[in-house]
């Protein structure tokens, strides 16, 4: 059965009697007052471990000596956010569990950062990984980049930080702004002081108490109502259980394609060029321990959207056999889980705290991530470049003010979401109108040799151009529709995924909304469909004005920042097929074979050399055909 023609029978009946307001216990407040101290103490460990001693690589990259595991968990902690939380198990109570098929996209999304971006960022041996820019086509290219990237990050820290405090303040009572506070303060506090070493072992119990406190709401909510046999029977009753929808339609919100495929560049912008997970996969202390962090990543995720799921059909079961009250049936979506969470652990001291340190938990994660790369590419990206001779005990110090300032900007912006109202829909949205963008803009310079840096330049504007243009529109077509209803709050913050990029328009069901024309069909495109939109965008307009702009023609290209696509293909075929293709558009043995270059390259002398000096420096001892020479089309 499609969802959305049962997301009518989803809403439970109302019972007349308001509940008060639910208030934390003594026991509560401890547990959560546990989770930042524990936060903070695990960062001012690594900080004092090494004080005086910190580098800025042992800051921004935890002196490349990080294992796959806890890279791992910290990869998957990154984008596993408090909005996340609240929003996927809302998404299973009111729509079902068509979004389940998400977890069908992982694998190839995972994949393909792990053989193909990986590889490449890694032995180039780099810091920020908008450096590549620079290498495959010019500075310019590399600052249009990093400031996408900051304006990224910037607009959407301050909603994560908001967003949590303001359904926990409707729904509990909790103080809004000494938990904004509280949490902007610890997270920049342990950043600044302990750097990325400190960011991931945080995440990693951080990660380990959302899965407890998750895990705490299914063991009690299932017990409560019969079991998980009984929750499952009654979601089937109820048409909550979905079947795998094939319309290949992009415009339908959800359907097996849309989350299968169209999740899949969703997850690429996310896991392979984002700069917060690329820190990570550079932190590994083998670029095959960067490899194996990425594989990891993909059993956690499908455990995390199993579990975030299994919380909606408790939810639902749950308030079939306890009526919600009035208040609660018109709550925002991002108060529905709160609101369950208070109602089921209200009998048990220490559990609502605990779950409470969980949300809380998803926000420290996303957070000092923020913090972290920040601080990274504005050093790296614009502070080195114009002081190189910057010594580097006064590089640490600058590195660690950084972070502690972009927490500072955090709060403030934190500040600025309270005030914007209905304008935070675009404020969430821009985190996935971006990414596709960016993503675009790494896959034009890795699969083809012939774009050069005019047609990047232009394709990352036009495809910021069309993610804004698509996303706002349909933010706002929806707006003048009157759908932002009393059920569809436009000041909620519920994201329904498990990735923190699903622009705020994903809560509206397609079953509330009328057949779009023209335009305004345009704008109904599906949110997972929004970074391959945007990233083909990118491509398409980039090697047109790249062609127009002649190519890369009378530039050397370094071989080491091209992905081989063609050769690998080309192996596919059989030898007589091989030696009738007009053209060779790589030089096979260069590519094919990373014991051509050495593990680490001195980036400085590159990005110090001019063209030709690059070519030799990465191609020495190759034959003089090494050199990627411009691709015939």
């Amino acid at each position: 059965m499609s969802v959305t023609t049962s997301a009518s029978t989803m809403q439970p009946p109302a019972s007349s009697v308001e509940p008060a307001v639910p208030a934390f216990s003594l026991v509560d407040y401890v547990v959560f007052a546990l989770l930042l101290v524990l936060s903070l103490a695990i960062g001012l460990y690594h900080a004092f471990r090494g004080w005086g001693r910190q580098t800025v690589s042992q800051l921004q990259l935890a002196d490349r000596a990080m294992g796959c595991l806890p890279v791992a968990l910290s990869l998957m902690a990154t984008f596993q956010s408090a909005v996340a939380i609240l929003g996927v198990p809302a998404e299973i109570y009111r729509f079902g569990t068509q979004y389940w098929f998400l977890g069908c996209c992982y694998f190839l999304g995972l994949l393909i950062p792990a053989h193909v971006f990986i590889p490449i960022f890694y032995r180039l041996h780099l810091t920020s990984a908008y450096e590549y820019l620079e290498l495959r086509f010019n500075k310019a290219v590399r600052i249009c980049g990093t400031v996408t990237f900051i304006f990224q990050m910037v607009i959407y820290m301050g909603v994560v930080l908001y967003a949590p405090s303001l359904a926990l303040n409707a729904v509990t009572g909790f103080d809004l702004w000494l938990s904004v506070l509280t949490l902007g303060m610890v997270c920049a506090v342990y950043t600044a002081l302990g750097g990325l070493k400190a960011v991931i072992w945080t995440d990693v119990f951080q990660t380990l108490v959302m899965f407890l406190g998750q895990l705490a709401v299914i063991i009690v909510g299932s017990a409560k109502v019969g079991g998980l046999g009984r929750v499952w029977a009654v979601a089937s009753q109820h048409g909550l259980i979905s079947g795998i929808e094939l319309n290949p339609d992009p415009f339908v919100r959800h359907t097996f394609w849309t989350l299968a495929f169209g999740g899949v560049f969703m997850m690429l912008s996310l896991y392979g060029v984002n700069q917060a997970q690329v820190q990570r996969y550079l932190s590994s202390r083998t670029e095959t321990a960067a490899m194996l962090s990425c594989y990891a990543v993909f059993p956690c995720q499908e455990l995390v959207l199993c579990i975030s799921c299994l919380i909606g059909l408790v939810m639902f079961a749950y308030y079939q056999e306890y009526p919600m009250s009035t208040q609660q049936s018109h709550a925002a979506p991002d108060q529905l889980v709160l609101y369950f969470v208070m109602d089921l652990l209200k009998g048990l001291p220490g559990l609502p705290g605990l779950f409470v340190a969980c949300l809380f938990s998803g926000s420290l994660s996303t957070i000092s991530s923020a913090f972290n790369s920040l601080a990274t590419v504005t050093m790296e990206d614009f502070i080195r470049p114009w002081f190189p001779e910057i010594s580097e005990t006064r590089a640490a110090m600058l590195s660690k003010v950084l972070a502690f300032s972009y927490g500072l900007l955090c709060l403030g912006m934190a500040y600025l979401s309270s005030q914007m109202g209905p304008v935070l829909q675009a404020a969430l949205s821009i985190f996935g109108m971006v990414g596709g963008p960016l993503l675009g803009l790494f896959c034009l310079g890795m699969f083809f040799p012939c774009a050069n840096p005019p047609g990047a330049i232009v394709g990352l504007l036009a495809g910021l151009v069309m993610a804004f243009w698509v996303g706002i529109g349909s933010i706002v077509t929806n707006m003048r529709s009157g759908l932002s209803s009393a059920r569809h709050n436009v000041s909620s913050f519920s994201l329904p995924s498990n990735l923190t990029t699903v622009p705020m328009t994903t809560l509206l069901s397609s079953s509330t909304l009328s057949r779009p024309t023209g335009l305004q069909r345009f704008y109904s495109l599906s949110y997972l469909w929004y970074s391959a939109h945007n990233s083909t965008t990118v491509i398409v307009v980039g090697l047109i004005i790249s062609l127009l702009t002649g190519g890369m023609r009378g530039r050397v290209l370094n071989p080491r920042t091209i992905y081989p696509v063609l050769p690998k293909l080309v192996a596919l075929l059989p030898r007589s097929c091989q030696k009738r293709l007009p053209c060779k558009a790589y030089s096979q043995d260069l590519l094919t074979d990373p014991g051509m270059f050495p593990e680490k390259m001195n980036n400085d002398k590159l990005k110090g050399s001019s063209d030709k000096e690059v070519t030799a420096m990465s191609g020495a001892g190759s034959s003089p055909n090494s050199v990627v020479q411009e691709t015939s089309l």
